[in-house]
């Protein structure tokens, strides 16, 4: 791992008195105030003890002549006013649209979380960046002999599937590698990780199951017939795997067995490329190789609706932590897809502006956004406008795009 050198010198931004900080954060919106509590302990802190939040979301609900449910804390207000803005910038705001040359060959994963983003597979280099700077802040390298198939990471460290190992690189930059008898096993397709615990998804219908602590198998649990092209894991400690055979399987980090099958009403049984789960509605999401998403309620197995959104391939599906109300789909048409999470309904369908000249801020191009309508011949617009979206990751008022490109894009949503 290489960190990227910063500015050493000039005022750092530490060295300034509470009451200096007090009255810069004044100067800010609800939005901004909430994003400058997660840049550090201090900041928290500091906005918490001011109650700069308390007063605005007052404000808020005042402008805007609402009132708060009975008993509802500050904080919980302040979610709902945070979501309600999400989910209307994604159904009719603005786009714009900024990319960059993040990697010297195409990469097609993304994941998005602290305000930070981390990319890869496809050269030898993975790439943590900053979402407010556009910089690269860390590097991780991958062996030469070892392919890098998948990884996610936490605040302390990154967690790839090589091959058929899995590694840890520490953000101090320190990186290690299961040794052969702990770590290979058969062809990984697909990993998802929730400390302690990275759970694999296999070429032969297993998920097995690894301890970052021990660095051990913990568990091989059978889960299809076919190959687990799809992983999605629940606070709760449920394994959610689909396959290449068209089902959806569910079984629990604690044990060794399949407990539970996700069914379809159709007749379709095309193969399940993507997962997703909301552990505060507890929906299930998935979408296939013919386009299409189903949904079922994890409470009662039950399927609550399925569409056919494209024609083609969905490679990925996602959204905001703790919104219930919408989700982002992106697959080969290149068409970035807001639905509804409750009904299905398609809200909103995007693509790259690519009549308008490019923008560019340094290292950055500015590209705009544009909505079809429900008669838009998807198949006549440019492909330039459109390419496939190999994986998306759903922030506030944002969306980050992977293409098999060199390039990442970033959906910046206003209402």
């Amino acid at each position: 791992m290489r960190k990227r050198s910063g500015v050493r010198f000039g005022t750092r931004v530490e060295w300034l008195e509470h009451d200096i900080l007090c009255i810069i954060f004044s100067f800010l919106d609800v939005f901004d105030l909430v994003r400058c509590t997660a840049v550090c302990k201090s900041w928290n802190e500091i906005i918490k003890k001011s109650k700069l939040l308390q007063v605005l979301y007052l404000k808020l609900r005042r402008d805007c002549s609402e009132s708060s449910s009975s008993g509802q804390s500050w904080e919980s207000g302040l979610e709902e006013i945070a979501l309600k803005h999400h989910r209307l910038s994604l159904q009719r705001g603005r786009i714009d649209i900024h990319q960059w040359k993040a990697h010297s060959v195409g990469i097609d994963q993304c994941r998005m979380k602290m305000g930070l983003l981390l990319t890869g597979v496809g050269d030898k280099v993975m790439r943590l960046w900053s979402l407010d700077s556009y910089k690269c802040v860390e590097e991780y390298y991958i062996p030469d002999t070892l392919p890098l198939v998948d990884f996610d990471f936490d605040e302390s460290k990154i967690v790839g599937l090589l091959g058929t190992r899995v590694a840890i690189w520490r953000r101090n930059g320190k990186r290690s590698i299961f040794p052969s008898r702990e770590g290979t096993f058969s062809k990984g397709l697909c990993m998802r990780y929730i400390d302690p615990e990275a759970v694999i998804g296999c070429d032969d219908g297993t998920a097995r199951v690894f301890d970052m602590y021990s660095r051990t198998c913990s568990r091989i649990i059978k889960m299809h017939a076919g190959p687990v092209t799809c992983l999605s894991l629940s606070d709760d400690q449920l394994i959610l795997s689909g396959s290449s055979h068209g089902s959806v399987s569910i079984s629990s980090l604690s044990s060794d067995q399949r407990v539970a099958t996700l069914r379809t009403r159709s007749t379709d049984l095309a193969g399940i490329r993507t997962l997703c789960f909301n552990p505060c509605s507890h929906l299930v999401f998935a979408g296939t190789t013919v386009g299409y998403t189903y949904c079922w309620d994890l409470r009662s197995m039950k399927s609550l609706w399925e569409t056919r959104i494209s024609s083609n391939v969905l490679y990925s599906l996602n959204h905001l932590r703790n919104d219930k109300s919408t989700l982002a789909v992106g697959g080969i048409d290149g068409v970035l897809r807001v639905l509804n999470q409750n009904t299905g309904e398609v809200l909103s369908t995007c693509v790259i502006d690519d009549e308008r000249p490019t923008s560019s801020s340094g290292m950055i191009e500015k590209k705009k956004g544009i909505r079809l309508s429900e008669e838009a011949q998807i198949d006549k617009i440019p492909r330039a406008a459109r390419p496939p979206i190999a994986c998306l990751a759903v922030g506030m008022k944002k969306v980050v795009t992977a293409h098999n490109s060199k390039y990442i894009r970033i959906w910046q949503f206003n209402a």
